[in-house]
Parts: structure tokens; sequence; C-alpha cells
């Protein structure tokens, strides 16, 4: 089931924080709970990606993307995530969450997501592509930066992220059955 409780938890605590640049860091602090984990009795794979939800969506209020995307009728969409897992995260773990843009492309937003352990280990560390979409579909990344009435500066995306995007164009898209 989606944590619908700990998000609403995370923008009502995030409402009147301090606004945010696109790649300025959000840092938010979590818990592992019985309900994350799997039959390992750890945080399991699957919810940590829904986990990343609760450090994405404040960074958006933060950003001033949440207001656009109420004003435009517009909506949000993963469209890809790179993640590699290190440490396990046991029940009633703390963790902390950090949360980034790195930059953008034509189409897509791409964030940066680590958890880290209470002991300073990252546990693991995620890239998610993600788009802002309306009825007609992809909504230009020019037009969602101009919304929001941003200055940010668009910076070139580390090598490492750009190797991974070309590696999913050269992906079969639908794949072979």
């Amino acid at each position: 089931m989606y944590p619908y409780l700990r998000m609403m938890k995370e923008i009502i605590k995030n409402r009147k924080a301090p606004p945010l640049a696109f790649d300025e860091v959000h840092v938010s602090h979590h818990r592992v709970w019985l309900s994350d984990i799997d039959q390992f009795i750890e945080l399991n794979n699957g919810r940590t990606l829904m986990l990343y939800d609760l450090g994405r969506v404040p960074m958006g209020l933060r950003v001033g993307l949440s207001g656009a995307m109420r004003a435009n009728c517009w909506g949000m969409a993963v469209a890809g995530a790179c993640v590699r897992y290190r440490r396990r995260l046991r029940p009633f773990e703390k963790f902390e969450m950090r949360t980034r843009g790195l930059g953008w492309d034509e189409r897509f937003f791409y964030i940066d997501q680590q958890i880290w352990k209470q002991d300073g280990e990252c546990a693991n560390h995620a890239v998610f592509r993600t788009a802002v979409t309306d009825r007609n579909g992809i909504v230009p990344t020019a037009k969602v930066i101009a919304a929001i009435d941003s200055n940010a500066e668009n910076k070139p995306l580390p090598d490492w992220v750009q190797d991974w995007l070309e590696a999913e164009d050269n992906r079969p898209w639908p794949p072979q059955r």
C-alpha cells in the first residue's frame, strides 16, 4: 500500500520550508516500518523506490513545481530509474534521504536520490528520469522552468548518467516477447 500518511506528513512538514534551487539538496529523515520489509526482514527493494517519493514530492514543493503543476493541471511521471543497492536497512532503522536535481534535457528532469544509514554508510542511490505531463503528453522542460519562474541554470549531467541514458537509447522497445 502506498504510504499516504507518511507523504501527508512530509508535505505538511515542508509546506513552509524555505525555497530550494533545483540543484540544492532536500534532506528528510525517515524510519523503516514493518510495512516496508520483505521476507528477509529488511527494507524491500520495491518499497525503496516508493519511499523515494517521500523526497521527490517535498523537493518539488520547495522548488515551486507543485504550485505550477496545480495551476496548469499538470501531472508527474517517472520515465526511468537507475538504482544501486548496497546496504540493508532493518526494521525501525532510521535513515536520511537526500534529494537534488541533477539537470534536464528537452523532455525530462533528472533527480538524484540517496539513502544514508545513521552510521554514515550509503544504503542505496538512485537517479530518476521524470517528466511533467498534461493531457497531450510530456510538457517541455523549458515551459516548466518558465512556469516555476526559476532562473535555474541547467548543468551538464554527470558522465555516468549520460552513459545510462545512452544505454537506455540502445535498449530495444518494446522488448522482445
